[in-house]
């Protein structure tokens, strides 16, 4: 008997980088990454159904307000070079599937944001693909098709708070038992990731760039849940790069700090700024003084460690 689902809808989490040291660009163009992924609250949601006349189709459109605001869907591809409509494709020809499918991707996750929302959409689309065409493959499968699309697309998977090498794609587990309290302040336009890695390599083309490591001390805080250790190691090799491509992010970071943020970070390439919060109602006071300051488009709290993809609902 057909166990197949006709619809499936998935959930896939933001992620910021706790930490995110970077190596030295290598000969594929690749860097080498030594990062802690925190998955949060905020997320994109992946509706797939079945066409059995095998086409992949695609449309976006913003999620309801709340979570992230509003999310501007205009520069999300509605095509084939949509990163979850390439994981579907990958999906299928890994399982041998004829049937096609049709995504419609909510989104709530901020564009270009360095949130992983991309990366988010795929994990989303190979969970929800995997139910209409039961095709039977585990996460760990999906991780492995996902890790061809991008270094974030396992994470996405996985959730929680997980310390990433590699190019982001090795995953093992953080002992990090606290909720934390979060502000992602959110500016206006996005950055493009090869862009803000290119800038880093010509800042660094003098230097030796060492290997990365993640901090044992950030470990040894998330483990015990030491606040203000955790925001003393907030980190992103990226940060530098990021601010000679737009400087104004100092302004918030500034801004967060007169807030009384436990710590501030670029979140991956950028744009978007997470701010520690000391709790829940320390985040709601931030994010408003961020707002009213206007050193951002908007400024929204949530919560991590948050589980990763997820099936939300499915009809046969």
């Amino acid at each position: 008997m057909d166990v197949s689902a006709q619809v499936a809808t998935a959930r896939a989490p933001a992620k910021i980088n706790i930490y995110l040291g970077v190596g030295p660009r290598r000969r594929d163009g690749f860097h080498d990454l030594a990062t802690v992924f925190h998955a949060l609250r905020v997320g994109d949601d992946v509706v797939a159904e079945r066409d059995d006349k095998g086409r992949v189709t695609v449309t976006v459109e913003a999620g309801e307000a709340g979570d992230s605001g509003a999310v501007d869907v205009d520069a999300v591809p509605a095509d084939e070079s949509n990163l979850a409509a390439r994981a579907a494709q990958s999906l299928r020809r890994y399982a041998g599937v004829e049937c096609g499918v049709h995504l419609r991707i909510v989104k709530r996750i901020p564009v270009a944001g360095g949130l992983a929302g991309g990366s988010a959409d795929a994990a989303a689309a190979l969970l929800a693909c995997d139910s209409v065409w039961d095709t039977g493959c585990g996460k760990a499968e999906l991780a492995t098709i996902g890790a061809r699309l991008g270094s974030d697309v396992p994470f996405a998977l996985h959730g929680g708070t997980v310390l990433g090498s590699g190019r982001g794609e090795r995953l093992a587990p953080v002992m990090a038992p606290v909720r934390l309290h979060w502000v992602l302040a959110i500016a206006e336009g996005g950055l493009s990731t090869p862009k803000v890695y290119g800038q880093l390599d010509t800042m660094r083309a003098a230097s030796m760039v060492p290997a990365p490591q993640v901090p044992p001390e950030l470990l040894t805080a998330l483990r015990v849940g030491d606040l203000d250790a955790v925001g003393d190691h907030l980190a992103n090799d990226l940060q530098p790069a990021a601010l000679r491509l737009r400087p104004a992010l100092q302004d918030v970071l500034d801004a967060g700090a007169d807030l009384g943020a436990v710590g501030g970070v670029v979140s991956g390439s950028g744009p978007t700024v997470a701010l520690l919060a000391r709790d829940e109602r320390h985040a709601d006071q931030m994010a408003a003084g961020l707002v009213a300051r206007q050193v951002c488009r908007d400024a929204v709290a949530t919560t991590g460690a948050a589980s990763g993809a997820r099936l939300i609902s499915r009809s046969t």
